[in-house]
């Protein structure tokens, strides 16, 4: 291992980089110390590496873990400004360690990094040898909350990683760290010491007194203008917050205080510090501007030629899967607005794209526009001429700004009327000219989700842009973007013999790509990659379940250029484990495709896809030790957790820290219960849900103490299920639990069993009102706390459960909130109830729900799954014609009553026939009338009161001379209107039109 350190450092002392030394306090990562941190500030120059120990105490396992450890070496190489070969002069590296990166499979894969607490973030990479990640890589674009100018690249070896695969060995213990002398032998004791300290030995409130003595001293250093001993005590402050984090003592809002203290002091160092280097004018000197690059030939002006085909290539770093498409569609919109505002000819537009580049190919593109007349309008013809014929000011100015003479202004009707114009006749312009500049737009036009800067002034998107090739037929178009001009030369993959290549023309530029091993349609590759991994599970005796596996699937897709499917295998041991465990190691940490028998069941296999021209069997090996350390590790958490009993599981949530003012996730556990048991009171549960709610509510959230959820926090629910089975719980508390975590996002199974229901309910409500309460409801895109997915949560189970019909949210939310440990006002259950309201009226939008029926049953919005029920009859009942006239007789009474009318009236006071009838059945439906019916209910118990109704208007003058007379009629009309006040709102309901 050291070797492999010396030559990194050899290799980068090659490439100008400066040697420093690590930090002499604890950092979590190369990043923080300060040759990172505060170098990257401002325009001075800047390339080091060095050796940064890593330490970071939530990694701790006593050593036990083959792969996880709390103090880890890191390699820290920063060039600034970033240079456009940094990828390249990093598989360089690889090679000076011995790494053959031509057999390899070495991938760019998104992960971009952030550090909150220094208010530092970065576009980049995992860089993965075989399926293992090995390396961050990341283009800096603030640190201490400023923008950075120039940016800098930064790539960080994790070396124990490395030397792993090197050689081989599956525990950090067996790496050789020098000849006979293993990692063990050197770090063994250290690692298990320092892992009880973090875990277990580390003084909360020693710690928290450090945090804030650190703090302080870190402020007072700022205060006196010394940036460098000031940053040490900030990095003081980060590491005894990870001390308190590993020891499950900081909660969810200390965190998010603590991130902004640390930010706040960041912020102020790199201000102070950029303000210092100024003040001792830039020793190291300051970055010169980038050099725009000049066009490579001279174009051609193709006006002897006939049409020709368009290819345009817009050469990027990796880009992030779902960016990649996003780009495609956006570059295909640009060109079609773009070309169709030009007279240039030309046929269809395809676009294609790959993690490394966009290609547009233009079909028989013209060499020349058409000619045009253009007409420039001016004042009218008499306003432009006096009587006598002589030219007013309006005409002479109007001449002069167009450079002619006025005799030379002729006449044309607009909208009828004579007006002076101009004509220019404007010849049409060669194919390069038009291409030259609806391209170049094209380019600057590039935005994505998140956008980056490089060295590049004027362009910004998701990954550097490095190269384009723009071709009309054999001609290069002259198109230059930022600092960019085209050519003709195309980049295919880093490894091959000659990675740059010309392309003769347009119409050659597919076959070039294609024998270089690119494979640039996405649909080819999706096909090639379907199709190779039923064939490959197949020879296992399996298949890939490709409907199921489509997200997958099409992420893989853009994930590669030239892809190359490989079957991999497992030992069948590991499918002790959890499907869920197997599955998501497989899909989200190495974006492997699972293999299933005939019956569904996992087989120890699974399908890969590599990049390039690879040596498969050697990749194959890689990809598989990568997914057994992983197995490992999961084996490790599953059989640690098993041998703990459920009650010592769910002792430790005591430890964790929910936030301050809400207490710990054990005292979440108690209110989830105890409110799912309050809910459980006002509903008819069988005796057996009665049994498995009690069980459950007693150990929900159990699995928040496990290893495995903390290590895969999705599986929380998914292990409660699990381990519950194993420790004899019977299967109903066991699904219960699980169905307790659902739905985990929008789109997600819901519970399956009314006590499972009621739990995933009472969570919901007390996250809501708890947070509600503390840090308020999230406004616009902020919810930092995923308040707005547990109302969604919320709804969703709601909905799920007509069992649930009657269980009014509002009331919950009030019951959740006598749980709480901090007051709860009425305003603030006021604003849940209107968040849950507009919630829901947007779900039901989504859902092509009709406006008006939305608002007709959005007075039962705590009680969604009612609102459902009523949506469905209102869809059922339009169509009926006598609940149509029933609607309509309703809201003909209480159009005619002026507003604040109560209901109620005299009888005495009606004499009429029609108005005595219409008493009568009212007094009839109100006395069958249940006390909260459904829209069916309702209708079959009311409907005989339309005739009555319609009859009354007929024959009866509502406003009446007499006083009394008015009153009782109008107190009728009023009670009659407000019989269905209590199902829906009939004001808002469209009889006429639905």
């Amino acid at each position: 291992m050291q070797d492999a350190l010396a030559r990194l450092n050899a290799y980068w002392t090659e490439q100008g980089c400066l040697t420093v030394q690590p930090m002499n306090t604890e950092v979590g990562a190369g990043t923080l110390n300060p040759a990172t941190f505060l170098r990257v500030l401002g325009p001075e120059p800047w390339r080091v590496a060095y050796v940064e120990p890593s330490v970071r105490p939530d990694d701790a396992r006593y050593g036990e873990n083959p792969n996880r450890i709390q103090c880890h070496t890191q390699f820290q190489v920063v060039i600034k400004p970033e240079p456009e070969n940094a990828q390249e002069l990093y598989l360089g590296s690889l090679a000076a360690l011995g790494i053959d990166v031509t057999a390899h499979d070495v991938r760019f894969v998104e992960d971009n990094w952030a550090s909150p607490a220094l208010g530092a973030w970065g576009l980049g990479w995992e860089v993965w040898l075989d399926g293992l990640e090995i390396t961050q890589f990341t283009y800096f674009q603030q640190a201490g909350g400023i923008s950075l100018d120039p940016p800098s690249v930064e790539i960080t070896y994790g070396i124990e990683r490395i030397m792993m695969a090197l050689q081989g060995v599956r525990h950090f213990k067996e790496i050789a760290y020098a000849d006979g002398v293993s990692y063990g032998e050197v770090f063994g004791q250290a690692e298990y010491e320092m892992s009880r300290y973090y875990l277990d030995d580390a003084d909360v409130a020693t710690n928290r007194t450090l945090l804030d003595r650190y703090a302080s001293e870190a402020q007072r250093l700022i205060d006196i203008g010394l940036p460098v001993p000031a940053y040490s005590y900030v990095l003081k402050c980060s590491h005894t917050f990870n001390v308190l984090d590993a020891r499950g003592a900081v909660s969810t809002a200390e965190r998010a205080a603590e991130f902004a203290r640390m930010r706040r002091l960041a912020a102020d160092v790199a201000k102070l510090w950029i303000s210092e280097r100024e003040s001792l004018q830039h020793p190291l000197g300051v970055t010169p501007a980038a050099v725009a690059a000049r066009v490579a030939e001279p174009a051609g002006t193709g006006a002897a030629s006939g049409p020709r085909q368009v290819v345009f290539e817009i050469g990027v770093e990796e880009m992030p899967p779902a960016e990649a498409r996003a780009a495609r569609e956006q570059l295909a919109r640009e060109l079609t607005e773009r070309l169709g505002a030009t007279r240039l000819d030309h046929g269809s537009v395809r676009l294609h794209a790959t993690p490394r580049r966009l290609v547009a190919i233009v079909e028989n593109v013209a060499a020349v526009e058409a000619d045009h007349t253009r007409t420039v309008k001016g004042p009218k013809v008499s306003a432009g001429f006096r009587p006598d014929g002589q030219p007013t000011p309006a005409a002479v100015g109007f001449a002069r700004s167009q450079g002619v003479a006025v005799e030379e202004l002729t006449q044309a009707d607009v909208n009828g009327v004579p007006h002076l114009v101009v004509r220019r006749h404007e010849p049409g312009r060669t194919a390069q000219e038009v291409l030259r500049t609806v391209l170049a737009g094209a380019v600057g036009s590039l935005r994505s989700a998140k956008n980056m800067r490089w060295r590049d002034p004027e362009l910004a998107f998701t990954r550097p842009i490095r190269w384009l090739l723009a071709l009309w037929g054999d001609e290069v178009v002259p198109v230059t973007a930022g600092i960019l001009a085209a050519d003709r030369l195309t980049r295919v993959h880093r490894t091959a013999d000659r990675p740059v290549l010309p392309v003769a023309s347009a119409e050659e530029y597919l076959d070039t790509v294609r024998k270089a091993g690119i494979v640039v349609d996405p649909d080819e590759r999706l096909a090639t990659i379907t199709a190779a991994a039923e064939r490959l599970a197949a020879d296992v005796g399996g298949r890939v379940d490709l409907a199921a596996e489509a997200r997958l699937v099409d992420q893989v897709v853009y994930l590669v250029e030239q892809p190359t499917p490989l079957l991999g295998r497992f030992d069948d041991s590991y499918l002790r484990l959890p499907e869920a465990v197997l599955t998501t190691v497989m899909r989200k940490h190495q974006r492997y495709l699972p293999v299933r028998d005939a019956q569904g069941a996992l087989l120890p296999s699974f399908v890969a896809v590599g990049n390039g021209d690879i040596d498969v069997d050697l990749v194959r090996a890689g990809n598989e030790a990568v997914l057994r350390a992983r197995y490992e590790d999961a084996l490790f958490f599953y059989r640690a957790d098993r041998d703990t009993p459920l009650a010592e599981l769910r002792a430790r949530l005591t430890g964790l820290t929910f936030t301050d003012k809400l207490g710990s996730m054990a005292d979440r556990a108690e209110r989830i219960a105890a409110l799912a048991r309050e809910l459980a009171a006002g509903l008819s549960l069988s005796a057996e849900d009665q049994r498995t709610l009690e069980r459950a509510a007693e150990l929900v959230k159990f699995d928040l103490g496990s290893q495995m959820v903390t290590e895969m926090t999705s599986l929380a629910g998914v292990m409660a299920r699990e381990y519950a089975t194993h420790a004899g719980e019977p299967q109903p508390v066991a699904q219960a639990l699980f169905d307790a975590e659902l739905p985990r996002a929008a789109g997600d199974q819901l519970p399956a069993t009314l006590p499972g229901a009621l739990l995933s309910l009472a969570d919901r409500l007390d996250l809501v009102v708890g947070l509600a309460a503390t840090v308020g409801l999230p406004t616009g895109s902020s919810d930092p706390f995923a308040v707005r997915r547990a109302v969604l949560g919320l709804l969703a189970v709601h909905r799920s459960q007509p069992a649930l019909a009657g269980v009014s949210l509002t009331d919950a939310l009030a019951r959740a909130a006598r749980h709480q440990p901090v007051p709860v006002d009425e305003k603030v259950l006021a604003g849940i109830a209107e968040f849950l309201t507009r919630r829901l009226e947007q779900l039901l939008s989504e859902e092509n729900q009709p406006v008006d029926r939305i608002r007709a049953v959005l007075l039962h919005a705590d009680r969604p799954q009612f609102a459902d029920r009523l949506l469905g009859q209102i869809d059922r009942l339009l169509t009926d014609e006598s609940f149509r006239a029933l609607a309509e007789a309703l809201q003909r009474s209480r159009r005619i009553v002026p507003a604040g009318t109560p209901a109620g009236y005299d009888p005495a006071h009606l004499h009429e026939p029609a108005e005595i009838r219409l008493h009568e059945t009212f007094k009839q439906v109100s006395a069958d009338l249940a006390a909260r019916p459904d829209l069916d209910e309702f209708t079959q118990t009311t409907v005989r009161i339309t005739a009555p109704v319609n009859t009354f208007f007929d024959e009866v003058f509502v406003m009446a001379e007499e006083p009394d007379v008015r009153a009782a009629r109008l107190g009728l009309l009023a009670s009659v209107a407000e019989l269905g006040d209590r199902v829906i709102d009939w004001s808002q309901l469209r009889i006429a039109h639905s």
